[in-house]
């Protein structure tokens, strides 16, 4: 079976590199109107190049008051893809203030707010919409090093679960998807070292970590 968006509006988040951008590709492929969303415009530059059809926001989403202006006038969106993160990797004891207000304002208060402002679009124009919220397997295990991305992704999942809850009857789907570990730049960095590597790819039926430039990975 074939997928099909034409005629809808898709707004994806962190689309400059990794997991947002393949999905923001795919998006496209499928015959949807795409806005990618992301803070780097030479990533929004070479995407473009790419996709000369994709419409682009440069934007820092941990900016509160400049997340909302380059977004009011966005218009109608059907399906909004939460996928901005970042990954700052600290042992426990050694994580700082300063890591730990840049995790949450991308991981979690940016998924909130983008999800406040395109929700309130899909209410009020009565047709219903989808909110998909890229969240983790590490929501659910505890990773060396990862306090900071595994307590983010935790509160994703539970923030979905309340965005569910409230908009479902305004006819909006909310969801999470929790991917094991994709390598990206930012997988990489996490788990480019064997050793390290085995202990998850052992847990994984195909032995292998998804990879966002492998067809079909998703």
């Amino acid at each position: 079976m074939e997928l099909s968006f034409a005629g809808k509006r898709a707004l994806v988040t962190g689309a400059g590199k990794g997991i947002g951008r393949a999905t923001a590709k795919a998006l496209l492929a499928c015959g949807a109107e795409v806005i990618a969303v992301t803070r780097t415009q030479s990533d929004l530059d070479s995407l473009v190049q790419e996709c000369p059809k994709m419409l682009t926001i440069c934007v820092d989403l941990g900016n509160w008051e400049a997340t909302e202006n380059a977004l009011k006038d966005v218009g109608p969106v059907d399906l909004l893809v939460n996928n901005a993160a970042v990954s700052i990797l600290e042992p426990f004891l050694e994580v700082t203030q300063e890591a730990v207000d840049k995790t949450f304002n991308i991981n979690v208060k940016a998924v909130l707010h983008v999800g406040q402002i395109i929700a309130k679009g899909m209410k009020c124009r009565g047709s219903g919409g989808s909110i998909v919220n890229i969240s983790s397997q590490a929501s659910q295990r505890a990773l060396k090093d990862h306090a900071l991305y595994c307590a983010s992704k935790g509160a994703v999942d539970m923030l979905t679960k309340v965005m569910a809850f409230e908009l479902g009857p305004h006819k909006i789907r909310v969801n999470a998807v929790n991917p094991t570990v994709v390598m990206t730049a930012m997988g990489r960095i996490a788990w480019s070292e064997p050793v390290k590597a085995s202990g998850i790819l052992s847990r994984i039926p195909m032995g292998r970590f998804a990879d966002t430039n492998r067809k079909g990975c998703f």
